[in-house]
């Protein structure tokens, strides 16, 4: 089963395996969101969209759209 962001719990860590590049904002892999790197969900919104995320000590929101996108392997 491929597990993404998108599955992860409040606090829980993870390690970015990989994505799809196209499907992954530029803006976001800027800002670190790049395989090997680690991601801690931090907070969702109502209804969970969009998540809050701590990436290698950036904080982003994205929307569980793009989260879906993002392969990674529990901590």
């Amino acid at each position: 089963m491929k597990l993404t962001v998108a599955d992860l719990k409040r606090g829980q860590l993870g390690i970015i395996k990989s994505f799809s590049v196209d499907k992954v904002p530029l803006k976001l892999l800027e800002m670190g969101c790049l395989p090997g790197n680690n991601v801690e969900l931090l907070q969702t919104a109502p209804f969970s969209d969009p998540i809050y995320l701590n990436i290698n000590g950036c904080h982003l929101a994205i929307r569980k759209e793009t989260a879906l996108q993002i392969e990674i392997e529990i901590i």
